[in-house]
């Protein structure tokens, strides 16, 4: 099964941009935190600066938030980062002339929107200023 880590690095660029605002805001430097690419993460940043959670001028290394942290919540981020934002999928191809296979669509679509609606609903009420305090928190543990 393939899963997305878009989300977990949207917010990762968000958290990088605000924690370490005094520092490197490279996309190479961010890029080198995520693990990944810096053509991915100015890919990121410009879904992020055009969802209005990020700002950036041209020619110069300051992204910066353009809300407060408190005021940017996790489905904002979900909806900025995520090209399908179904965190469940029903499988197309079932065999219509079975009982489970006719009818098992419409009905994981039901139950599977329900899902959709209690998980949009948990990610509006976590804030970006949470999920910061939370990696300050650990990292005070650690030391």
């Amino acid at each position: 099964m393939k899963f997305s880590s878009k989300l977990s690095d949207g917010v990762h660029i968000l958290t990088y941009v605000d924690i370490c605002k005094d520092g490197d805001l490279s996309s190479a430097a961010i890029a080198s935190s995520i693990e990944s690419n810096p053509s991915l993460v100015r890919r990121m940043m410009s879904r992020l600066k055009k969802a209005g959670l990020l700002q950036s001028a041209p020619g110069k290394v300051a992204p910066k938030l353009s809300r407060k942290p408190s005021e940017i919540t996790l489905l904002d981020v979900y909806r900025a980062i995520e090209d399908n934002q179904n965190l469940l999928h029903v499988d197309e191809k079932t065999n219509p002339k079975c009982i489970v296979g006719g009818n098992i669509q419409d009905t994981l679509r039901e139950v599977y929107q329900k899902v959709q609606n209690d998980a949009e609903k948990s990610m509006s009420q976590v804030s970006l200023q949470d999920i910061i305090d939370g990696i300050l928190l650990n990292n005070e543990k650690k030391k």
